[in-house]
């Protein structure tokens, strides 16, 4: 088993800006996802400020950065740079989900006024 949701998603997908560990586990992608549904926000932030530090690299699936986004804000709904950091991500990989990136961008902005 990997230590880290770091360690399995560069396992499997491998890293821009690291050589790909040797590893002899099985690698299937609905083991990484069922791993990633259940982790905490900070461990998945973790993983896409490593693997991905900037909104347009990494070789993390679009739908797995999407879905980590998601998971995200799932757990942590109400906050505005959060909800910036996953409209920035869909914008880049629409225009699919430039309404959802919208609907989030007005979110971030409504909880910003609010305080």
């Amino acid at each position: 088993m990997h230590n880290t949701l770091i360690e399995h998603a560069r396992c499997l997908y491998g890293d821009e800006y690291q050589p790909t560990p040797e590893c002899s586990l099985e690698h299937r992608e609905h083991y990484f996802v069922e791993e990633l549904t259940f982790a905490d926000a900070e461990s998945i932030l973790t993983m896409l400020r490593e693997l991905c530090p900037n909104v347009c690299d990494g070789y993390l699936p679009v739908w797995i950065r999407n879905l980590a986004f998601r998971l995200v804000l799932l757990q942590r709904p109400d906050e505005p740079v959060l909800m910036r950091a996953a409209a920035e991500s869909l914008y880049l990989h629409g225009p699919d989900w430039d309404d959802i990136a919208a609907d989030l961008g007005r979110r971030a902005d409504a909880l910003d006024a609010a305080v």
